[in-house]
Order: C-alpha cells, then structure tokens, then sequence
C-alpha cells in the first residue's frame, strides 16, 4: 500500500500537469495496470528472474535471484498494480478542492508544488482517505493470490498446506479467516479514526444562517465560524 500511494500521488500529479509527455506515461501506466489481471501480473513479476537470469553492467554481473526474490515481486506486484487504481482515486480528491484554492495561491505566488502540499492535498485527503482505506482492506484480501509468484509464506496458502498435511482443510481455512477478520477489523479502526481526523470542520457542524443580502465572501467568512452572526451585537458578560 505504501508503494501504491506512492505511485498515485506520483501520477495523479502528472495527469493533472501541463506537460503532455508526462501526462501520457500517467494515461499508459493506468491503462495497462488497470487493464490486465492482477494474477497474470503477478505471475509475471514471478518470472522476471527466469528472463534476466542476471543484471550487469560491463564486466560486473550478478545473479537476480540474489537481489530478486519472491517477497520482492509479491511486493512490487501489488503496489503498482494498487498505485493505479488509487491513482484516479487521488486524482479525484484533487480536482474535488475548488479552483479558487489554486488562484488564491498563484496569487500569492506560492510554486505548484507548494500549493499541493500545503493547501490542496490537505483538504483533499477528507475525499481520499475513504476509498484508500477500502482499497487497503481490500489489498490485504488480494495477497492471497501471490501464490502466482510464487510466495509460499502467504497466510492462505500455508493454511492450506498446513490442512491438506494434516486433513484438516475446513478448520485450518477457518483459523485463517479469523486472522483476515481481526486484522481488517484493526484496519476498519484506524480507517475510522482518520477520517475523523480529516473530517474535522466538515461534518456534524450547522452552518450559520447567511444574511439576505450578504456577498459570497461574507457568507464563507460567516460559516467559518469565527464570529458572531451579527458582528455588530455586542456581547453582554
């Protein structure tokens, strides 16, 4: 998951840019990863040391299996296939914060670079961070398919080699299951605590009644909540 956020920020930002080369290879890597099976990509990355038995540089060479095992492509499977799902996820947070944020900033002449980091991806993560907890849960449920790898350490599938040695098949999947239960469970919570988090301003709060009359500004001045409804009563102690 982290390599797959990392990658969705990475080509949520590109599709959105003005360059059209980077915007393209964003457009190519979604297309592919979205486009083929995660089982065949990862029986794919399962291969890679079969096709390049080794990686060298002039003289010097060495053996992939030794840098390349199969944790790594377990790994390296599921974080690019995930980084483009999340990518339109994130791409969608993004685009869900007003324009007027981005004007504000180019005005103030803060780099893109900064606006997204200090002022859009903020309030976009009240958007995102639902879908990415989904998706969490729902990778942890995908891992039992890097038996394509193969990764023979993978809870499903010890759990069936463990049953099938022991003919226990039934309460060996059912131990199983109890792990994917308590760790998702543990995952719902903290998904549930980061939303909170994020949604601090958002939710649960009556905005105050506007005034007929009022500009657009005033009224966002207004809902904020930092001051009083009519500024000109004073208020008695």
């Amino acid at each position: 998951m982290a390599l797959g956020i990392i990658m969705a920020v990475t080509m949520a930002i590109m599709r959105m840019g003005t360059n059209p080369i980077l915007r393209g290879v964003s457009w190519a890597y979604i297309w592919f990863f979205r486009g083929t099976p995660i089982y065949t990509q990862l029986v794919f990355w399962g291969l890679i040391g079969t096709l390049y038995p080794k990686i060298g540089i002039g003289d010097w060479s060495i053996s992939t299996q030794d840098i390349y095992n199969a944790a790594f492509a377990a790994i390296l499977g599921l974080g690019l296939n995930e980084g483009a799902y999340l990518a339109e996820t994130v791409r969608g947070g993004l685009q869900s914060v007003d324009k007027g944020q981005w004007e504000a900033a180019n005005a103030l002449g803060m780099k893109r670079s900064t606006t997204l980091r200090r002022i859009v991806i903020p309030q976009a993560m009240r958007v995102i961070v639902p879908p990415t907890g989904n998706e969490t849960i729902s990778m942890l449920k995908t891992t039992s398919l890097v038996l394509a790898v193969p990764f023979a350490l993978e809870l499903t599938f010890v759990s069936n080699a463990l049953g099938n040695k022991e003919f226990l098949p039934i309460p060996l999947l059912l131990v199983a299951a109890i792990w994917y239960l308590a760790i998702t469970s543990i995952l719902m919570v903290g998904q549930s605590r980061i939303e909170a988090y994020y949604g601090k301003g958002f939710d649960g709060e009556k905005p105050a009644k506007a005034a007929h009359g009022m500009s657009r500004r005033q009224q966002s001045i207004l809902a904020s909540g930092t001051v009083k409804d009519d500024p000109n009563l004073e208020v008695t102690p």
